[in-house]
């Protein structure tokens, strides 16, 4: 995938998540760490994902999950083919 391509998904990631309202938000593309993977020949890249937000307060991870994926939607599987997430309320480390 090339910069361009992995930077408008990055960037459409980081503002399709800030209806969680983020204290932190980071994104790192590690799709060259997959290459020749089924799912980066299609063109979804691999990203890791680390939000702090207040709206995992008293949330489970499935449940932080869940919304994680609600606020990226469409986005699977074609823009992005795996994420590895970090889900944390304020203070929780």
């Amino acid at each position: 995938m090339n910069t361009t391509i992995q930077n408008s998904v990055i960037d459409e990631m980081k503002a399709r998540l800030q209806v969680l309202q983020p204290e932190h938000l980071e994104i790192l593309d590690e799709s060259a760490l997959h290459a020749g993977h089924a799912g980066a020949k299609s063109g979804g890249g691999h990203y890791q994902l680390t939000l702090i937000s207040p709206a995992f307060g008293g949330q489970m991870s499935v449940a932080r999950h869940r919304l994680i994926y609600e606020a990226l939607g469409d986005l699977f599987p074609s823009r992005i083919h795996a994420l590895s997430i970090t889900a944390l309320a304020p203070g929780e480390l």
